[in-house]
């Protein structure tokens, strides 16, 4: 992973297009590289959970080209690569387990390096069942969290400051209920990324965040399959 890393520190320098093209045999290399790693992780995931089993590694990967069209920065190139493993590709709407390489460790997304599971553009449909579901389970959603690696949290940068419409302000899930986002994320550092044993490090920790994503996942199939909201 250090030449990819390399690679992605030389092109935040260097963000134009003249210096992409005369180095794009770099790039392909480096490129390469991450989809070694992807097709590893795919499989390896793909051994405690069967929804993502088949998968390739088009289905979970992002082109390096910016879509600068609604943005004020219009760099041309992304400086990060990152994997999105779910059921059904990374298009699909379910939530996922996202792995996620940058150029500087410590920094915010996406400058650093990352491994997130959940999904941050969850549909609304999907998001009023997963909240009805918080709210009617005891405490079972909460346990998802805990169980899930000590490096994890629970992404809180979108959420509501008032409870969402309908859910009592006297839940015991209030603040949970008032997530937008329903994301684990856990920010490795360079030494943790560079690792020999980096790909089981990572699998491991994905692992313990499984019952997390099957149980917003329920929510995803639940409105996928055409039921309808009470």
């Amino acid at each position: 992973m250090k030449k990819v890393i390399d690679f992605l520190r030389r092109l935040s320098e260097n963000n134009d297009r003249a210096w992409f093209h005369a180095h794009k045999e770099e790039y392909v290399a480096a490129q390469g590289r991450f989809n070694e790693f992807a097709k590893k992780l795919i499989e390896r995931i793909g051994e405690f959970d069967d929804s993502v089993k088949g998968l390739d590694v088009k289905d979970c990967t992002y082109r390096i080209y910016r879509d600068t069209r609604f943005s004020n920065d219009k760099s041309p190139y992304k400086t990060h690569m990152g994997c999105f493993v779910c059921r059904g590709g990374k298009k699909s709407g379910y939530s996922g387990y996202y792995f996620h390489v940058g150029v500087t460790e410590g920094s915010e997304y996406p400058a650093g390096h990352m491994l997130a599971s959940g999904n941050y553009c969850i549909d609304p449909k999907a998001l009023q069942v997963l909240r009805e579901d918080i709210a009617a389970g005891e405490g079972d959603f909460l346990r998802t969290i805990e169980s899930a690696d000590g490096s994890f949290r629970l992404d809180d940068e979108s959420k509501l400051k008032r409870p969402p419409k309908g859910f009592d302000e006297g839940s015991p899930y209030i603040e949970l209920l008032k997530h937008r986002v329903f994301c684990l994320t856990s920010e490795p550092t360079n030494e943790e990324i560079l690792a020999s044993d980096m790909l089981d490090n990572v699998v491991a920790k994905f692992k313990t965040t499984k019952p997390f994503l099957d149980y917003i996942n329920r929510a995803v199939e639940y409105v996928k399959e055409g039921n309808e909201l009470k």
